[in-house]
């Protein structure tokens, strides 16, 4: 073993590393990437829990516990409702996570000190923080109780996920994650393969429209990504047991669109880039670790900070995993979805349009 030799063969990855400025640039900026991506999404604390609340006493005494939750880092009142019957609609629109519900005769129980009842409804589908909030919430009321001098029973009703369990919201959440890795893996590699090959010369040369190459490299991959998103979401229900309460074709149709969006953003990483390695890379940053992070997978959006619960609507994972818990676990339809379903179809329209823009200008 010679020391000129390995000092030779240091010199010349060591230029070879210093050519390769695209990939050494990547070396440095995705470790910083998924430093700040973790350390702002990823968040234990449950704060601005979104809450709704049903008064049907309407005296000072009701309103005085709306304020005990409403004062606190915990809650933010968004909704306050005139009947039970907007409460499960609210829910299953994701527009509150909890509701209380205050009987009627509320002050006049408290009064003669009676016990009357208080009612707390929680959303469950994320387990770990519903049952955060939901002692937050027992424990607001209990304090509540003591400076009334006075008895309240607490009633607590679990939403959607009765039993808490984490199997549920992490394979229903799942369904988008791994989506969002293994169709833009594949497709990525679709172009990029034929540019190192140079075989992409010859549909530069051939008859061929931008659209129907397009089109034909689509929907291989396409079909392959709607048998799987069917086989996991089987195997969830039969096998996990994840239960399955809305419906099968307002499922598929939303399933449909987030593979091709998936499918579409694997197309237009290949045609911005030249190096089967290079793609691959830019494939699990844009795909997989936001599809983690900023998708409400494992910590819902809400207990983001503000600037990464904005940096989130450019991930169309987020907008899937509302969908696919919203019609598994709640029953909810079109109505209650209709925001991230319009918006994970705008932004599947923009990355199809893109890719056929961009691979045109590179054939021009």
């Amino acid at each position: 073993m010679k020391l000129s030799r390995i000092l030779a063969v240091i010199l010349k990855e060591t230029r070879e590393i210093l050519r390769d400025r695209v990939t050494l640039a990547t070396s440095f900026v995705f470790p910083l990437v998924m430093l700040f991506g973790f350390g702002y999404a990823v968040s234990l604390e449950v704060e601005d829990v979104r809450f709704g609340v049903l008064d049907q006493d309407q005296t000072p005494a009701s309103a005085a516990l709306i304020d005990a939750f409403d004062k606190t880092n915990y809650f933010t009142l968004v909704r306050a409702y005139s009947s039970e019957q907007n409460i499960q609609q609210s829910m299953q629109s994701n527009e509150v996570k909890l509701v209380v519900v205050i009987p009627p005769n509320f002050y006049t129980s408290l009064s003669r000190e009676g016990a009357p009842p208080v009612q707390l409804l929680v959303d469950g589908t994320y387990s770990s923080t519903a049952l955060i909030a939901l002692n937050y919430g027992m424990s607001i009321v209990s304090s509540f109780r003591q400076e009334a001098a006075s008895r309240i029973n607490i009633e607590t009703r679990v939403w959607y996920n009765p039993s808490l369990q984490s199997m549920i919201y992490i394979v229903s959440g799942l369904y988008a994650v791994i989506i969002a890795a293994f169709p833009p893996l594949l497709t990525t590699l679709a172009i990029v393969r034929e540019k190192e090959s140079g075989s992409i010369q010859q549909i530069y040369a051939s008859p061929l429209t931008v659209s129907e190459f397009m089109i034909g490299k689509l929907l291989p991959y396409g079909v392959i990504s709607a048998i799987q998103i069917a086989s996991i979401i089987l195997t969830g229900y039969y096998w996990f047991g994840v239960p399955f309460q809305g419906s099968m074709s307002f499922m598929a149709a939303a399933s449909l669109v987030y593979v091709f969006c998936n499918v579409g953003i694997g197309l237009l990483i290949s045609t911005v880039t030249n190096s089967q390695l290079l793609a691959v890379l830019l494939a699990l940053v844009v795909t997989m670790m936001p599809a983690t992070l900023f998708s409400g997978f494992i910590f819902p959006v809400f207990a983001m900070a503000e600037p990464v619960q904005l940096y989130t609507y450019l991930y169309p994972a987020r907008y899937f995993i509302e969908l696919s818990r919203g019609i598994v676990l709640k029953d909810a339809g079109p109505f209650e979805l209709i925001e991230p379903l319009l918006l994970l179809i705008l932004y599947t329209s923009i990355v199809l349009t893109s890719s056929v823009l961009l691979f045109k200008k590179k054939v021009a």
